[in-house]
């Protein structure tokens, strides 16, 4: 990584999270004393993750520069960082595109992503080997495929242990092989898009309102609807007459479904942390596109 990329990518963290996470003592009623503190942010009084015991040493923005820094050493020349706050720290660092893999054609192409997360809620640090995808533009990752995350021990500064830092994301980085020949197999592997989306969605019960059973008829054709349009996006032919496509599109298709639908009004970034992370259809699909490969 060149000085200019390191410090453009280290001052957009820096920029993203200008404050400081401050623990002060929680009490009761009347100033009743508790063993108990809490993590607030600097800037406007927030409060951050969980209640904590006295000796708890909250990470910083520094502790997240100095994994930034690591990252990029390990792509040699990071050119997009993406930062995102809710209860924790996220960045998405991204290398030059000279890393990207052909899935389908010339127009389903996937580029690497570390995905760091530095949460307030006892986990600590996680760097997740994710990817970026030009046919729908959505970055996400696939948390269940092995050897694809790591955890980070947090040490009070972690710029003293940057040596250890780039050594493990040296070894995340080997994953990128591993996720991408699993995207591989599920392009490879072909699943009727109607029975997949009936293990991820469940389908009304007979005796269910009308409401709800338009509800999930619509939802399913949006769905469906987002495949055919991908499908022309990326040269592939029209699905047949029982609606066969890949395991990767069916999985794409519930994943961007809810990157780019059920999360408006809200950042870029802060839809992927909720559709890749924290949403349960999604989390549902993965589970079940990747059952087809075990």
């Amino acid at each position: 990584m060149t000085k200019l990329q390191n410090n453009s990518a280290l001052e957009t963290v820096q920029a993203s999270f200008n404050f400081e996470i401050d623990k002060f003592p929680l009490f009761g009623p009347e100033n009743m004393k508790t063993p108990v503190y809490g993590l607030f942010r600097s800037d406007n009084g927030e409060f951050i993750g969980k209640p904590c015991a006295k000796g708890y040493v909250p990470h910083q923005t520094e502790d997240v520069l100095a994994l930034v820094e690591s990252a990029g050493e390990v792509f040699e020349g990071a050119t997009d960082v993406r930062c995102y706050f809710k209860n924790a720290h996220y960045v998405s660092v991204a290398p030059t595109k000279d890393l990207r893999k052909q899935i389908y054609g010339t127009k389903d192409n996937i580029f690497p992503r570390f995905i760091i997360r530095g949460g307030y809620d006892g986990r600590g640090f996680q760097a997740t080997m994710g990817f970026y995808r030009d046919a729908c533009a959505n970055m996400a990752w696939m948390r269940q495929v092995e050897g694809t995350t790591v955890s980070i021990r947090h040490n009070c500064n972690l710029r003293e242990n940057m040596d250890e830092l780039i050594d493990q994301f040296s070894n995340l980085n080997e994953s990128w092989e591993i996720l991408a020949n699993t995207i591989e197999s599920l392009e490879n592997q072909k699943v009727r898009l109607a029975n997949f989306l009936s293990q991820v969605y469940t389908p009304p019960a007979a005796d269910a309102s009308s409401k709800k059973v338009e509800k999930y008829k619509k939802q399913i054709e949006e769905i469906f609807r987002r495949v055919q349009l991908e499908r022309i996006k990326t040269d592939r032919p029209n699905m047949n007459s029982d609606y066969e496509v890949s395991a990767w599109e069916a999985f794409n298709s519930v994943q961007g479904y809810h990157q780019h639908k059920t999360r408006k009004g809200t950042t870029d970034f802060s839809r992927i942390i909720s559709a890749s992370s924290t949403n349960s259809f999604v989390r549902k699909a993965e589970s079940v596109a990747l059952s087809l490969i075990a």
